[in-house]
């Protein structure tokens, strides 16, 4: 699991990791990634990493740490212009670590920025990995996702194909995209800024069908605010993580608590509402004292065993200074309607 510290908005630590070995029962205490700390810049501007997300790559036994770049001066998030990029590094299989590498990837459209952030990837049989891009170019404010096929050799990740792009210009566009595989198909979930989240299908992981805005099984749409949804998947389920307007949120930043969860249906490409569970719990008043409910709007999903997946969040409490506890459900599979946390 990596872990990092947070002191503002978007203002994070060196990236730590931390492992368990009974399955999530318990974690050691996180210690520093080799490469994946600030540095400084000129003029004051410290660059750091932030968003990663550790995946095993089977063919070479090892774990892809990925992340991206960030600035900052004076302890906060820069606003400037500064070019952002895919950062990772590599564990390798006798547990040494690879030094902190760049994704190159050659598209103009991506000329200012590029991230795989906070996002699922998926490794072929083949050993490529499938990388879900969030980019964008100089002088356009909104952002494009699509994926790269990456090969890997178990040190460097260098990408062979592209795929189209999806895009949505309102403000910041399309974000944090997350792929899966899931009965022949491949899709994507993605965060927008509209008050909607995304899906989009593929064939084969690279070329995107036109993205339609997430929906109940009833015709009704979901409320979303410019938050992440992640898949879990389960031989023949697969459901949604996420986070939505509801009742007992209504005044919650971006309603980013509680964190659900809801089958997705493929053939329609909508979730069914009577499936959805409360999967990590919102502490707090979310109507009248929004300001004390603990957020959770980053968060991870992990598949541990055939029977058991793991939900990683950390909270954020600005008003508290920041704080807030690491989270961990678990998730066990009763029936493909029904979830056990």
């Amino acid at each position: 699991m990596a872990v990092q510290t947070i002191s503002g908005s978007d203002v994070f630590g060196p990236v730590h990791l931390s492992e368990s070995s009974d399955l999530g029962k318990t974690w050691s205490e996180p210690g520093p990634i080799f490469g994946l700390g600030r540095k400084e810049l000129p003029d004051g501007v410290q660059e750091g990493v932030c968003d990663t997300v550790p995946q095993h790559h089977p063919q070479t036994d090892s774990v892809i740490f990925m992340g991206w770049n960030v600035y900052y001066r004076d302890e906060k998030l820069t606003r400037g212009n500064e070019e952002r990029w895919p950062v990772y590094v590599v564990r390798r299989a006798d547990g040494s670590w690879t030094g902190p590498r760049k994704l190159d990837w050659d598209n103009p459209a991506a000329n200012r920025i590029k991230g795989s952030n906070c996002s699922q990837r998926i490794t072929l049989p083949d050993g490529d990995v499938l990388v879900p891009l969030t980019y964008g170019s100089y002088g356009r404010e909104d952002r494009l996702v699509g994926t790269v096929l990456c090969s890997f050799d178990g040190e460097k990740l260098e990408v062979k194909k592209s795929g189209n792009a999806l895009e949505l210009a309102v403000r910041r566009g399309l974000l944090e995209p997350s792929i899966t595989f899931f009965q022949g198909k491949y899709y994507m979930t993605i965060r927008a800024e509209d008050e909607r989240g995304y899906v989009s299908v593929s064939d084969d992981g690279l070329n995107w069908g036109e993205k339609k805005a997430w929906a109940w099984d009833d015709g009704g749409t979901l409320t979303m605010s410019t938050t992440q949804q992640h898949w879990l998947q389960h031989n023949d389920w697969l459901h949604l993580v996420y986070t939505r307007k509801a009742e007992e949120n209504a005044n919650v930043m971006r309603w980013r608590a509680p964190i659900y969860a809801s089958r997705f249906d493929e053939e329609r490409m909508v979730l069914l509402r009577e499936t959805e569970q409360v999967v990590v719990p919102m502490k707090g008043d979310g109507v009248n004292e929004p300001d004390q409910v603990a957020r959770m709007g980053n968060f991870n999903v992990t598949n541990v065993t055939p029977d058991l997946s793991l939900v990683t969040v950390a909270e954020t409490l600005p008003a508290q200074g920041w704080i807030g506890d690491t989270i961990q459900a678990n998730i066990r599979w009763s029936t493909p309607n029904r979830l056990v946390v």
